[in-house]
């Protein structure tokens, strides 16, 4: 989760579309990309599901590790410069953090004008789990990250944001799966888990739990994130 971008002026959200379409057209073009795919690369996880506050810190560590080493090769391959994100790490929420009050609901978050990942140590999203959840909540808010490297990080849609950063999560998870010991019930679960985050509510930041579903399969499937355009996808797939 992260701060949903302030609305702008219709004429600023069609030119932050175009930029965006663009971007993606790079990223997907084999002449100018050598690798559209993200590479196969290991990432074994360390165990969760007990050891409390530590664990769980090295558990996130080792993941956003792994997800340097990979988005890095990739980003530099198309093109563009690479930076690490901050990573910050909160034994409880705070009241405030990188300069707004701490996101209500949240899981885990990115500042976006400080390049920043947050991750709460402790709450539902992480402790004592056995599944996949946590590792696909870090590398969703690293496919943020990511959107801020490859420039698509403008406009007024959050549900597209947040949908493309599903799928670049795929992309990641499916770049990575062979390492991670894991059999299609674990990933059913995470399909679940998924489902079960989406927006069926009054709120509408991250689209309904079929939609993220979809995108989270689609870059699963592709391992690239030239399969993650959001932004020209139906409304029906982005709601």
């Amino acid at each position: 989760m992260y701060s949903p971008a302030p609305r702008g002026r219709a004429a600023f959200a069609v030119l932050a579309l175009l930029a965006v379409l663009a971007v993606l057209t790079v990223v997907a073009a084999p002449a100018q990309a050598a690798a559209p795919k993200l590479g196969r690369s290991a990432c074994p996880e360390t165990p969760l599901s007990s050891g409390g506050i530590p664990r769980s810190r090295e558990y996130l560590t080792a993941v956003v590790k792994c997800l340097d080493t990979s988005w890095r090769t990739y980003v530099e391959r198309v093109g563009r410069t690479f930076r690490k994100p901050v990573v910050r790490y909160y034994d409880e929420p705070e009241r405030r953090v990188c300069g707004i009050a701490w996101p209500e609901h949240a899981a885990a978050f990115y500042c976006i004008g400080r390049n920043t990942l947050v991750f709460p140590l402790t709450g539902g999203w992480i402790e004592g789990r056995t599944d996949l959840y946590p590792f696909k909540v870090a590398a969703h808010e690293y496919g943020h990250h990511v959107q801020s490297l490859l420039g698509v990080r403008k406009g007024a849609d959050s549900r597209r944001y947040e949908l493309q950063a599903d799928c670049l999560s795929g992309a990641f998870l499916g770049s990575v799966w062979p390492s991670l010991s894991r059999t299609r019930q674990d990933w059913t679960a995470l399909l679940d888990a998924t489902r079960a985050a989406g927006d069926e509510g009054e709120e509408h930041s991250h689209g309904t739990g079929a939609n993220r579903v979809h995108w989270l399969e689609r870059g699963y499937r592709a391992v690239s994130p030239a399969a993650c355009d959001t932004w020209s996808a139906p409304a029906s797939k982005v709601s």
